[in-house]
């Protein structure tokens, strides 16, 4: 048998080998290594190849068109085996990620409003409902909007250093006077009106303003920082007959039942005169209890006939136009319908109490 002949035998020999090991090649990694094995530089082929340098060169072409061939084939073999491979490994991935969407879904826990920003929510939007407009003032405010355009003087306590947090260093645009945390949501009726009264308008004006606001207070009952509402009317003839009727309207409506409510003469610098609400006690039908201390009554918030010198710093004529204003701490109401016993519940973060009382979205 002469060289050709034998190297055409080997050639045939190895394509049929490597043919079958590319067929029962069961992974591409598999398939890589057969692919080193017969076509690498230190493959089968090459071994074969190194046969041909010892033929006379009249026989070389000859021979090197079976090589050819033999590497084309082998290469064609790979590349559809790599293929087939590569459709099986896809199946195989989606066959394991496949999900059943009969199944019932996972659910996971559902967030929920936090009980103050609950108790804002219904507040505003009894008030809402009652025609007020909704209206929103800066944290940050001056001496001039907290304090002077609500009657404050400045020997009121309010005004002291240990009672407000002032912000060091930090003036006003006209550097006149010193920047503070508002303490109350007041400072808002005075923005409003004046940008009411800006834009061109002229009572009625009727408002309701909540917010955050901040005090030097942290006990059971007082937070260094809590939230309020604001609301106030301003309209020709308004009388202390409007606001007792907006406050048992809204204190009905809040609590869910008619409440009985009393109107204690008190002393605010914004309003004139001036008034304590109480309600009958939720707790015990005004019969006396621990919560109201016996007395059947529970105290809830401020309120009075705005100061004709609160009209008068805003521009408005106190000849001519009235206005009621009261002012409640959201906290307070909110422990008052819940039944709530320590402030502090509610900025502890606790997620049992939360998840508790706040309410799912």
């Amino acid at each position: 048998m002469s060289e050709i002949d034998a190297l055409k035998l080997q050639l045939e020999s190895l394509q049929s080998e490597a043919l079958a090991a590319f067929s029962a090649a069961d992974s591409l990694n598999d398939l890589q290594a057969l692919r080193v094995s017969y076509l690498g530089k230190k493959g089968a082929l090459t071994e074969v190849l190194k046969g041909v340098g010892k033929l006379p060169p009249e026989d070389r072409p000859v021979i090197g068109k079976f090589v050819n061939q033999t590497k084309q084939a082998l290469a064609a073999a790979l590349d559809a085996t790599e293929a087939e491979l590569a459709v099986k490994a896809k199946s195989a991935r989606i066959e394991s990620e496949k999900v059943d969407v009969s199944l019932p879904g996972r659910s996971g826990p559902k967030g929920a409003l936090h009980p103050v920003q609950q108790g804002l929510d219904e507040l505003t939007a009894i008030f809402v409902q009652m025609g007020f407009d909704v209206a929103e003032g800066p944290e940050i405010e001056d001496e001039f909007h907290n304090f002077d355009a609500l009657n404050i003087p400045p020997e009121h306590p309010a005004r002291a250093m240990h009672d407000t947090f002032f912000i060091k260093d930090m003036r006003n645009a006209d550097g006149t006077e010193p920047m503070l945390l508002r303490t109350h949501t007041s400072p808002v009726q005075i923005r409003a009106m004046k940008r009411f009264l800006a834009e061109g308008g002229e009572p009625p004006l009727a408002v309701v303003a909540p917010g955050r606001v901040y005090r030097c207070d942290y006990d059971v009952t007082h937070s260094p920082m809590f939230h309020q509402v604001e609301v106030f009317k301003v309209d020709h003839d308004v009388s202390l007959s409007h606001l007792k009727g907006v406050l048992q309207y809204f204190l009905s409506a809040y609590f869910e039942k008619d409440v009985a409510i009393r109107l204690r003469p008190h002393y605010f610098p914004f309003t004139e005169p001036s008034a304590e609400v109480d309600i009958g006690c939720v707790f015990c039908a005004g019969k006396g209890c621990r919560i109201c201390k016996g007395s059947g009554w529970i105290e809830v918030l401020g309120s009075g006939m705005i100061h004709p010198n609160v009209l008068k710093s805003v521009g408005i004529d106190a000849g001519e136009f009235s206005g009621f204003a009261f002012g409640l701490g959201v906290e307070r109401m909110v422990m008052l319908k819940q039944g709530i016993p320590d402030l502090r519940l509610f900025f502890e973060n606790d997620v049992r109490f939360l998840s508790r009382m706040g309410v799912a979205k």
